[in-house]
């Protein structure tokens, strides 16, 4: 895979998928077209300024753990915007919880045992990938399960009534509907290399490394994602189930 050649073609290509993106979306009533144009437009200004910061970030280990601490900050506000329907200090930090719960261990595994070199220039892009999926999968399990709760509430009073407590009775109805958030991951994880040749392994496979590097370093990129988000699962459902995450009123 090449780079694309920057210049006014990929402007013009960009926006026209912009464009059709948004006006797809507005004519299915699927979402709003002007929520399409905010996340391409938001995207190309935070990778045009990541661009402009990144090397400076690399030459630190402490400005790399900065960085790495503002991008789970973001993630979590993300998660919670999803999950709360509105930003909520209180959301954001449970769902911050939840995604440092699943990244923090995954991410110390694989730097304290060698696996990945201790260098920012490793690291900072592993614990990206890590807290983008962990996100996901937090905002996922939480919305389901509250919706779920929502739409299944009269079971969830008859557990109750059957003597569940309350976390318990919550658990009963939003279990199965928080497996649906380890889908992505699991579909990605099973048809690597059949279906998709994914970012990690074709990056590595740019800079020079050989297919089997590039497959080791997919391999445990798709593995870690796996375990990170078990965890936010897990953590993001007994957050729900103990009234922690909830909507807004």
């Amino acid at each position: 895979m090449a780079t694309p050649v920057v210049g006014v073609p990929l402007a013009v290509v960009l926006l026209a998928l912009t464009a059709v993106a948004a006006l797809l979306v507005r004519a299915g009533g699927i979402g709003a077209a002007r929520e399409v144009a905010v996340a391409a437009g938001r995207a190309a200004g935070q990778l045009a300024a990541v661009s402009l910061l990144i090397a400076a970030v690399l030459r630190s280990a402490g400005a790399t753990a900065a960085f790495v601490a503002l991008m789970l900050v973001i993630a979590a506000v993300t998660a919670a915007g999803r999950i709360a329907g509105r930003r909520s200090a209180r959301a954001a930090g449970w769902s911050g919880l939840a995604i440092a719960a699943g990244v923090g261990p995954v991410l110390a595994l694989v730097v304290l045992s060698g696996v990945v070199p201790a260098r920012p220039v490793a690291v900072l892009p592993i614990a990206g990938i890590l807290i983008g999926g962990a996100m996901t999968a937090t905002a996922l399990t939480g919305r389901r399960t509250l919706d779920e709760l929502r739409t299944r509430h009269g079971e969830y009073e008859a557990a109750l009534a059957l003597g569940l407590v309350p976390r318990d009775a919550a658990l009963e109805v939003c279990r199965p509907v928080a497996a649906l958030a380890l889908v992505p991951a699991l579909d990605q994880t099973r048809t690597v290399g059949l279906v998709t040749l994914p970012g990690a392994f074709v990056g590595v496979l740019l800079g020079g490394a050989s297919p089997v590097e590039a497959g080791a370093t997919q391999l445990l990129v798709l593995v870690g994602l796996l375990a990170a988000e078990a965890v936010c699962v897990l953590a993001t459902l007994e957050l729900v189930a103990t009234g922690r995450l909830h909507e807004a009123e």
